[in-house]
C-alpha cells in the first residue's frame, strides 16, 4: 500500500505549453492539475481503469525519461543488448510503470503533498525536487523525483521513495534475472506480466 501511495506522486508530471519551468514549480503546478482531474471524474472515481490508464499516459509519458531510466536500470546490460531487445525492453518496462501508476493512482483518496525547498544553482542540469506525502491515517512517506534538463524541458528519471531508489531497485531484479536466464528471458517475462495485468484490469 504504502509503495501504492508514494507511485501515485509520479502523476505529478504533465505537459506545460509555456517556458520551462523550474522542477519545483512544474511538480507543484502540475501535481494540482492531476489531482483535481481525478477528484473531478467520477468514472475514475469508480474505479474505470481504462481511463486511469489513458490519464496515466497523457501524464506521464511526455514527462518521463523512458530511454534513460531504461539505460540506468540495465546499467552494464544496455550495452550488451542488441538495438531490437532494446526496444522491446523499453517498451514493455513503459507498460508495466504505466500499470503500476494507475494502480496507485486508483487509491487516491485524502492524501495532501508537501514541497520542500528546491536547492539548486544556476546552469545545473540535474535536480532533485524533495516533497513529502501526507495521508490522513498514516505516516508521512518521503519522495525524491530527480529530473534531467533536457533540450527545452525537464524529464523525471529516478524517483526515491523513503530512501529506496526505483532505478537501483529494478536494477538488482532484472540483472539477476539475465544473469540467470538472459535478456530475452527478462523481456519474456515483462510481457507476460503485462499481459496477465491487462488481463485482470479488463
Amino acid at each position: 500500500m504504502r509503495l501504492l501511495l508514494a507511485t501515485l506522486s509520479m502523476l505529478l508530471f504533465s505537459t506545460l505549453s509555456v517556458g520551462v519551468e523550474s522542477p519545483d514549480a512544474l511538480v507543484k503546478r502540475t501535481a494540482e492539475d492531476v489531482l483535481a482531474s481525478v477528484k473531478a471524474d467520477k468514472d475514475i472515481q469508480s474505479g474505470d481503469k481504462q481511463k486511469l490508464f489513458e490519464l496515466t499516459e497523457e501524464k506521464i509519458v511526455p514527462n518521463f525519461n523512458f530511454e534513460k531510466v531504461s539505460r540506468l536500470v540495465l546499467g552494464k546490460n544496455w550495452n550488451a543488448a542488441t538495438p531490437e531487445q532494446k526496444t522491446a525492453f523499453q517498451s514493455e518496462f513503459k507498460t508495466l510503470l504505466i500499470r503500476t501508476y494507475s494502480t496507485a493512482l486508483s487509491k487516491y483518496k485524502d492524501q495532501t503533498i508537501q514541497y520542500k525547498p528546491l536547492r539548486m544553482a544556476e546552469g545545473d542540469s540535474i535536480a532533485t525536487v524533495k516533497t513529502v506525502i501526507l495521508q490522513p491515517a498514516g505516516q508521512p512517506i518521503a519522495v525524491d523525483y530527480t529530473l534531467e534538463r533536457t533540450d527545452d524541458a525537464w524529464k523525471v528519471f529516478d524517483i526515491v521513495i523513503e530512501g529506496v531508489s526505483l532505478v537501483t531497485n529494478y536494477r538488482s531484479q532484472f540483472a539477476q534475472e539475465i544473469r540467470q536466464n538472459g535478456m530475452d528471458s527478462l523481456i519474456k517475462k515483462l510481457v507476460d506480466k503485462n499481459k496477465a495485468n491487462s488481463t485482470k484490469a479488463g
